[in-house]
């Protein structure tokens, strides 16, 4: 059975000037798969999802969500796609509704009230219905932007740290969420975090980043004993601080 990526980089390349962010990173992401994209703060994780989601552009490369080049076909590429984040908040004088409703018409969604009513009680949102997202807490603010992420039912879900301001029990529960629309669904996950035990618990394979470029690929839960490290923190913490004595 032939299965077409949800997400297809290639040769991907971001310089500035003199600097190179991201150094000919290339990588795929398949239908109900969650790929873990690692490494220290520098490594050019963000700047790797910026360029997925067209915000940057690269040097050189392709990119592809669902078989569609995001800069010959932007329109129809990125309407298969979206993208939570702490940094990327939702308009904070507009209520968690209105802007579900806002950016559910800009995806042209069907049903639109009635899937907005199912996100709602599905993130547990129903008391900050009618609240402004500014006046919400950090985490309240993160579960309204994952349900957002979610409007569309993305084929490709882009999450960016999306547990870094949660309590552990809503953590697991989103956790569960995510795993469950991958298994369940078309959809394929890319997935940051700093969180070790979150990445063993949710990735099905994980890419480590080093200076831009994809040093390690593999399963979280067998790599460190790959490499000879007693658990995923170690490995990571090795990868950050001496890439170089890691025989890749």
């Amino acid at each position: 059975m032939n299965r077409e990526p949800v997400l297809q980089v290639k040769g991907l390349r971001k310089s500035y000037k003199n600097t190179v962010a991201v150094d000919d990173v290339s990588f795929e992401v398949q239908p109900n798969e969650i790929v873990g994209l690692l490494g220290p703060n520098g490594a050019g994780k963000t700047t790797i999802i910026s360029m997925i989601l067209s915000v940057l552009k690269p040097t050189a490369g392709t990119i592809q969500i669902g078989g569609k080049d995001i800069f010959k076909n932007r329109e129809e590429a990125l309407s298969q796609a979206n993208f939570a984040a702490v940094y990327a908040q939702l308009p904070g004088n507009l209520t968690v509704a209105q802007n579900l409703y806002a950016f559910g018409l800009i995806y042209g969604v069907e049903n639109l009230k009635q899937h907005i009513d199912k996100l709602i009680e599905e993130f547990n949102l129903e008391r900050f219905r009618d609240i402004k997202c500014g006046t919400l807490s950090s985490g309240e603010q993160t579960r309204a932007a994952l349900a957002k992420a979610m409007v569309n039912s993305p084929r490709l879900l882009l999450l960016d740290e999306p547990t870094a301001s949660l309590d552990p029990s809503t953590a697991q529960i989103i956790r569960h969420k995510m795993k469950e629309y991958a298994r369940n669904g078309k959809g394929g996950v890319l997935w940051t975090s700093h969180n070790m035990h979150e990445v063993a618990e949710v990735c099905d394979r994980i890419l480590f980043l080093s200076h831009g470029k994809i040093l390690l690929e593999g399963n979280p839960k067998t790599m460190p004993q790959e490499y000879g490290k007693k658990d995923l923190e170690e490995l990571f913490i090795t990868v950050a601080r001496e890439p170089l004595s890691l025989d890749a």
